[in-house]
């Protein structure tokens, strides 16, 4: 009898691969906080894993399907749309939920492998 990995593991290495992209988005966001002219970007994490849920989506494809610029709350005379509070906030959410997201995934590591060596 097989055992399907994918089954076992959830959708949490899609989580993880979606939440490290937003990370970069967010970061590409904090580097470009003083670039006149510059678009802050976000992406609809839920909308994105409801895609990978849903199967037959590359990851690329779920990514693009979901990122959207940000609209800020405080419009700059430069254009830039950044705003360092917000994007702050934004990345340190992410990374507490990356972590999460790691912890089920070693959770169900941690099973699976006591399940093999029949413990």
């Amino acid at each position: 009898m097989g055992m399907s990995f994918d089954k076992a593991l959830g959708i949490h290495p899609e989580a993880l691969k979606l939440r490290a992209e937003r990370t970069r988005i967010l970061a590409s966001n904090l580097a470009n906080e003083n670039t006149p002219g510059y678009q802050a970007r976000d992406m609809d994490f839920a909308a994105s894993l409801q895609l990978a849920a849903d199967g037959g989506h590359e990851a690329g494809e779920m990514m693009e399907a979901s990122v959207q610029y940000r609209v800020p709350n405080h419009a700059s005379q430069d254009g830039n749309t950044v705003e360092l509070g917000v994007e702050q906030a934004e990345f340190a959410q992410n990374s507490s939920d990356f972590q999460t997201s790691l912890t089920f995934l070693n959770m169900k590591f941690r099973g699976l492998a006591k399940a093999i060596s029949g413990q």
